[in-house]
């Protein structure tokens, strides 16, 4: 049997499934327990607590839609705004040489919170992946996430 530790998962465990909103609740303030490295007027940047590589950032608006149309022209301009933001300070702290950057829009398209509407910015490396995922079945994170939260949230107050 395979194990891999992760006790920084308990508290979620323990916790279960939350019927708020995570974006709704990031709103609310709470920027530390949240993940939240960027507010603007419109818009709110976070850190996945699940992340797919190293500085993977949720960008969402403050309102609660579920879908891009839905948004009035100045929130999409606050939301597009708050992501370039988001990529010059990933750009300046990491230097990551590509990224993967979506916005899934309902459970089949393989949207995790369809109620919200967000955008991923997936930061990716030449060779960041290896064999692990492919032989283990397992993803290696090379940073906490609590260090990542710092350095970005840091960089963008620079800014």
């Amino acid at each position: 049997m395979k194990i891999l530790w992760a006790p920084w998962r308990m508290s979620y465990v323990v916790k279960g499934s939350s019927e708020e909103c995570i974006f709704c609740k990031a709103v609310k303030g709470g920027d530390d327990e949240n993940y939240v490295v960027l507010r603007s007027n419109l818009s709110i940047a976070m850190l996945n607590i699940f992340p797919y590589n190293t500085a993977h950032v949720m960008i969402a608006p403050t309102r609660h839609v579920s879908r891009i149309e839905q948004l009035t022209r100045e929130e999409v301009l606050d939301l597009f705004e708050t992501f370039s933001r988001v990529i010059r300070a990933i750009d300046q702290e990491y230097s990551p040489q590509g990224y993967n950057v979506g916005v899934n829009i309902g459970r089949v398209a393989g949207a995790g919170i369809e109620s919200h509407v967000h955008i991923h910015v997936v930061p990716r490396w030449l060779g960041d992946t290896n064999f692990m995922p492919v032989i283990a079945g397992t993803k290696v994170m090379p940073e906490d996430l609590r260090n990542t939260y710092t350095r970005l949230k840091n960089r963008l107050l620079s800014q």
